[in-house]
């Protein structure tokens, strides 16, 4: 792709993310783009949209994420809006979506802007609600208390069909999960929850999350749930402490929605949206959860080692049952002569993509 105008957003908590960040400017001004900061840790009471924020930095095509996986996640936010790219620079510790390593940051540009960078694009959820969500004045700055101002609450999608039983459609995009918490140590929550519009089971829990691939190896799977890869298109639906028997992840297919109803006599609950909090649900409420259209566009400068970050992140070790076989060989499939038709449509890392 060719580059015109680059939004950065900068871990500002980070000495190396603001250093960083000089890098890409003088990348920047060198090959003569436009380069704006995206604010999008604002202190005051304004904070912006998804799309607000991508116009306000002239609506840049490519987006560069310095810090962290929530770092990475506050870029996806602006960029999927107007189908900009994303480049995440790994300044973080255990995450999974910033993949360049900052020395490599340059380079990184260079690919991009030469059109040799990859482009993996990964799918995300959008919602639906019985009514526009909002976060209570009375509860906002207990609810808020240390993260600075809430953002806005998502805009209404004019498809909407108020009034009919398909509720408010909503102008997000998660590329984690969605969540349903409770609000009150003493209050867990309960609702029914319905896949492809049939009930599964009413639950009572701490939390109830519906992920993407990308999200399994986040909130989901500290509670338990599935490892997915990212490059598939499923629904993740897992219950966080349920106090009931069934406690499993249901996997749904990307096609199947997820809706939850807060139960009469539930206590109130907070929708987060990829970690952000945007709104309050009180007892009668619902959200829908689906597959959304638009998909997030990440840079890739060699092809994702998904699993090999995998055992890296999580510091996997073998059994110790299989100390005496000796180390297993770290790749498979992997001879230097052609790979078999039967073999070719699959995805396997080349040779030079190890390391």
């Amino acid at each position: 792709m060719t580059v015109h105008r680059v939004g950065l957003v900068v871990h500002q908590g980070r000495a190396a993310a603001r250093d960083a960040a000089l890098t890409v400017r003088a990348w920047c001004e060198a090959h003569g783009l436009p380069c704006t900061e995206i604010d999008v840790w604002s202190t005051d009471q304004h904070r912006r949209s998804g799309r607000e924020e991508a116009h306000a930095a002239g609506d840049p095509d490519l987006v560069v994420t310095l810090g962290g996986d929530g770092t990475f996640l506050r870029g996806a936010r602006i960029a999927v809006k107007t189908s900009a790219s994303v480049l995440g620079v790994d300044l973080g510790h255990v995450g999974f979506l910033t993949e360049v390593p900052v020395q490599d940051v340059t380079a990184a540009l260079d690919a991009v802007h030469t059109g040799h960078a990859l482009v993996e694009e990964r799918m995300t959820l959008t919602m639906r609600a019985s009514r526009p969500p909002e976060i209570p004045e009375e509860l906002e700055s207990f609810l808020c208390f240390g993260h600075g101002p809430a953002l806005p609450p998502p805009p209404v999608r004019p498809e909407s069909t108020e009034g009919d039983g398909w509720g408010l459609a909503l102008d997000v995009n998660a590329l984690n999960d969605v969540v349903v918490e409770k609000l009150a140590r003493d209050h867990q929550v309960s609702a029914g929850v319905y896949i492809s519009g049939r009930l599964l089971a009413a639950y009572s829990a701490d939390a109830l999350v519906v992920a993407t691939p990308t999200g399994s190896t986040a909130y989901s799977f500290a509670a338990g749930g599935p490892v997915l890869s990212p490059h598939m298109d499923a629904v993740v639906f897992t219950p966080i402490a349920p106090h009931m028997t069934f406690n499993r992840t249901v996997v749904a297919a990307p096609d199947e929605p997820v809706a939850l109803r807060i139960l009469p006599h539930s206590g109130r609950a907070a929708v987060t949206i990829d970690g952000q909090l945007r709104g309050v649900l009180d007892p009668g409420d619902w959200i829908g959860v689906y597959r959304a259209p638009q998909r997030v566009r990440l840079i890739r400068i060699h092809p994702t080692d998904f699993y090999g970050r995998l055992r890296d992140r999580f510091r996997l070790t073998d059994a110790p049952a299989t100390a005496s076989d000796g180390e297993s060989a770290p790749f498979f499939f992997r001879p230097d002569s052609p790979v078999p038709p039967d073999l070719a449509g699959l995805r396997l890392l080349p040779p030079t993509a190890a390391r």
